[in-house]
């Protein structure tokens, strides 16, 4: 089991992270109606596009000297590569990425011009590479998206500032694919108010963690859904003890509501996200409000298609 970072840990990673990320506001969501119930926590104002930077950077930057040398590496549907190239460009060494070969061009290009390698993989040998422990075998530095302790505390940034700057916040919908991400936020929100009730979403064609919940325990699933930044089959057993710790339900989501929010987002806030990214307002919407209350949504990218985008603001949703 990943042992839950302390309060300190994530203050000295968000002193750490002060020049590198954004410290991105709460705004408002304006749907067809204004919610202000809502908050939208855009975390695609970082430099990378998500809130990837956050723990990536945080896990650089706690290596040695001897450790960045060798080179870095990671597994990643593209916002973890991104950040990671962002990340080695900005210390001055080299980073590669295993991506799955379904991963969509921009993501891939993105990490192309941040200076990182992107390598792709058909999708079952990249989950094979980290299940497998296959890193092991490599001279380079590896990062894991998921449970890599100080990937975990940096994003737990996300989370300080959101007891910052909404200290009366209810509920939190944060997405959720490895866990890194629900990990690092949930455990910070915990750590300041542990009334704070936490909802990791999914979508409903790659339910992991609802799975293992449901079982007590991780099983593989299959994943088919447009989110391509959480499309994990599973959860990983060091992680699962953890996250089922700090969650208050699992809400799943079908693509008609991501579609939705994704344009309403759009429209609405001029606020461009990817599918993964609007997962946590499809949810929140999909919630009475006076069962949800005070809700932060976190907004956690914008890497998508043109082709994608444009399909979406045409549709008759």
């Amino acid at each position: 089991m990943v042992d839950r970072p302390t309060l300190s840990e994530f203050r000295a990673a968000a002193k750490l992270l002060e020049s590198i990320i954004v410290h991105t506001p709460l705004i408002t969501y304006h749907g067809e109606e204004d919610e202000p119930q809502i908050l939208l926590k855009p975390e695609i104002f970082q430099a990378v596009n998500s809130f990837k930077l956050r723990g990536v950077f945080n896990a650089v930057a706690s290596l040695s000297p001897e450790e960045k040398n060798r080179g870095l590496s990671t597994v990643s549907a593209g916002n973890t590569a991104q950040a990671l190239a962002w990340s080695a460009r900005h210390f001055g060494i080299s980073a590669r990425s295993i991506m799955p070969d379904t991963a969509p061009l921009p993501k891939i290009e993105a990490v192309k011009a941040y200076g990182g390698i992107p390598v792709l993989k058909p999708m079952s040998e990249v989950f094979r590479f980290l299940q497998e422990h296959l890193w092991e075998q490599e001279p380079y530095s590896f990062i894991h998206p998921w449970i890599n302790r100080q990937v975990m505390i940096g994003h737990g940034s996300l989370g300080l500032e959101i007891m910052d700057d909404a200290p009366d916040i209810d509920a939190v919908f944060i997405p959720v694919g490895g866990g890194g991400l629900l990990s690092g936020v949930g455990s910070a929100i915990k750590a300041v108010n542990s009334a704070v009730r936490i909802f990791a979403v999914e979508p409903e064609g790659c339910p992991a963690l609802r799975s293992a919940v449901d079982h007590g325990q991780p099983i593989t699933v299959e994943c088919r859904t447009i989110c391509d930044g959480v499309a994990v089959p599973y959860i990983t057993d060091e992680l699962f003890p953890l996250l089922n710790e700090l969650i208050d339900d699992v809400i799943l989501v079908s693509e008609r509501s991501v579609r939705a929010a994704i344009r309403s987002m759009l429209l609405g806030n001029k606020m461009l996200s990817e599918p993964s990214g609007a997962l946590a307002l499809a949810a929140a919407q999909k919630m009475a409000p006076s069962q949800r209350g005070k809700s932060a949504c976190l907004v956690t990218g914008g890497s998508i298609s043109f082709e994608l985008m444009l399909e979406i603001l045409q549709e008759d949703i």
